[in-house]
C-alpha cells in the first residue's frame, strides 16, 4: 500500500499534522467507555479500542507494530519498546525508534510485510473515515489483530491512550504512574506561569509563506498554549486557520513561536519578513522555535510541550 506522497504546500502541513497526531474538537470525542479494559489474567483479557471494538487477547502481547508515532513514544514510555517490530517513517523518539523497521509513511502501510511479520497486535491509527476502516479490515481478514486509537484532541485523550495501551500490553500500573508523571509536569509549569496576571499575546505558525497556517481553539496545540498560561491570537477561532501576513500583523503578538522544521532557517525567515517590522514581537526579536514533534504529538511527552512554550514565552521564569 506505499504511496508516493506528492509534498505540495497545503498537503505538507495536513501531512504533518496527521502524523503528529493532531485533533480538533471537531473530531468525534472518545466515549469514557473505550479507556476500560481488563487486566490481564490466565483465561486472557479484553481491551475496547476507539472503534468500539472489543479486542481479545489470550495472552500479552510479544510483538507489536505500530502505526503512528505518538503511540510508539507511548509504548517506550511503558517500557515495551523492545516488543515494537514495525513502525513508521516518522517514528524518530526515541533513539531506538530509529532502528525499527518502516511498514508505514503514517497515511498509508504496507499490509503485506506487516502480515509477514506476524505481529500479536498492530496499534493502528484510524481517523474514523470508510478509507482507514477498510484498511485496516484488510489486516483483520488477513489474520492480524488490530488495535484503533483515533487522534488524540485532548490531554484527556492522551491520557485515555496511555491506559488503553497500557492494558493491552499487560502494564495497567505503568500506565497510570505514567500519567501521573505526566499531569505532575504540567502542574509544575503552572506553578511557574500562574503568577503571569497578563498572558502575553502569542502566535503559532505551523506553516509558512506562502501558505500561512496557525493553530486556533479545539485543537491540541491550542490546550498546550492554555496550560503555559499565554494568549492565542488567533484563539477566537476554530482548528487549523489560514491567515494573511495582514492578519497576523494586525494581531500583533509580543512572541512569535514556529514549528515549522522543513524550511532552512524559519525564525530568520519570519525576522525579516517585509512588513512585519512594526510587530513588538519582531522588534523584540521574540521569535523562537519549538520542537515540532514534542509540540505537536499527542504523547508522553506533552508535558514537555507545555514547559517547551511556558520557557520560550516567559524565561525569566525558569532561570
Amino acid at each position: 500500500m506505499k504511496k508516493l506522497f506528492k509534498f505540495q504546500w497545503l498537503t505538507v502541513l495536513m501531512l504533518a499534522l496527521v502524523l503528529a497526531g493532531c485533533g480538533t474538537a471537531n473530531e468525534a470525542k472518545k466515549d469514557d467507555t473505550s479507556k476500560t479494559g481488563q487486566q490481564a489474567e490466565q483465561t486472557g483479557y479484553k481491551v475496547t479500542d476507539d472503534r468500539d471494538v472489543e479486542v481479545a487477547f489470550d495472552a500479552v502481547p510479544k510483538t507489536v507494530v505500530s502505526l503512528q508515532p505518538s503511540n510508539t513514544e507511548i509504548l517506550f514510555a511503558l517500557g515495551v519498546g523492545d516488543k515494537v517490530i514495525g513502525a513508521t517513517d516518522y517514528d524518530t523518539y526515541p533513539e531506538e525508534a530509529k532502528n525499527i523497521e518502516r511498514v508505514s509513511d503514517s497515511v498509508t502501510f504496507n499490509t503485506e510485510r506487516i502480515v509477514a511479520l506476524k505481529p500479536d497486535v498492530v496499534i493502528a491509527y484510524s481517523t474514523g473515515n470508510a478509507e482507514t476502516l477498510d484498511a485496516l479490515k484488510g489486516l483483520e481478514d488477513a489474520g492480524v489483530k488490530v488495535f484503533a486509537i483515533k487522534s488524540a484532541a485532548s490531554f484527556e485523550d492522551v491520557y485515555g491512550d496511555i491506559q488503553q495501551i497500557a492494558e493491552v500490553m499487560g502494564v495497567k500500573d505503568k500506565g497510570e504512574q505514567l500519567n501521573k508523571n505526566i499531569k505532575a509536569k504540567i502542574a509544575d509549569v503552572q506553578a511557574k506561569v500562574k503568577g503571569v496576571e497578563t498572558p502575553k499575546n502569542v502566535y503559532l505558525e505551523i506553516s509558512p509563506k506562502p501558505d500561512i497556517y496557525t493553530t486556533a481553539a479545539g485543537t491540541f496545540q491550542q490546550e498546550i498554549l492554555d496550560a503555559a498560561n499565554v494568549n492565542n491570537v488567533f484563539g477566537d477561532q476554530t482548528g487549523w486557520v489560514k491567515v494573511s501576513e495582514e492578519d497576523v500583523i494586525a494581531k500583533n503578538p509580543q512572541v512569535i513561536l514556529t514549528t515549522v522544521n522543513y524550511v532552512e532557517d524559519a525564525v530568520g525567515e519570519i525576522l525579516g519578513r517585509d512588513g512585519w517590522n512594526t510587530i513588538t514581537a519582531i522588534q523584540d526579536k521574540a521569535v523562537n522555535y519549538i520542537d515540532t514533534d514534542i509540540s505537536n504529538r499527542p504523547g508522553p511527552r506533552i508535558g514537555e510541550a507545555v514547559e517547551m512554550v511556558a520557557k520560550a514565552v516567559y524565561p525569566e521564569l525558569f532561570k
